[in-house]
C-alpha cells in the first residue's frame, strides 16, 4: 500500500523551514468523494509523499474546503488540484 507518508506535525515543520516544493490534492483511488494531500520535497524529479493521519496510512478529507483549512493550518500557501 503506502510505503512512505508524512504526518501533519512533520509537515508543519517542513513548511516552516520552506522545504516543501509543491503540494498536490487529488481524489482518493476507489472513492471519488474523498481527497488526499501529497507534498514534494527536493527537486522536480522527487516523488509526491502523501500526508497520513496518526491511525491511518492516508489522511483523507471529504471536501476541498476542508483540505484548504488543513493546508492553511499547517502553513501551506497553496496547492494544486488534480482531478
Amino acid at each position: 500500500m503506502i510505503g512512505e507518508a508524512i504526518q501533519s506535525e512533520t509537515l508543519k515543520a517542513l513548511v516552516s523551514q520552506h522545504a516543501v516544493r509543491e503540494a498536490v490534492v487529488g481524489r482518493v483511488a476507489g472513492d471519488d468523494r474523498k481527497w488526499s494531500l501529497s507534498i514534494r520535497l527536493g527537486g522536480p524529479t522527487a516523488r509526491l509523499v502523501p500526508v497520513r493521519s496518526r491511525r491511518e496510512p492516508l489522511r483523507t478529507w471529504s471536501s476541498l474546503t476542508a483540505v484548504g483549512r488543513f493546508a492553511q493550518a499547517v502553513g501551506l500557501a497553496g496547492f494544486s488540484v488534480e482531478l
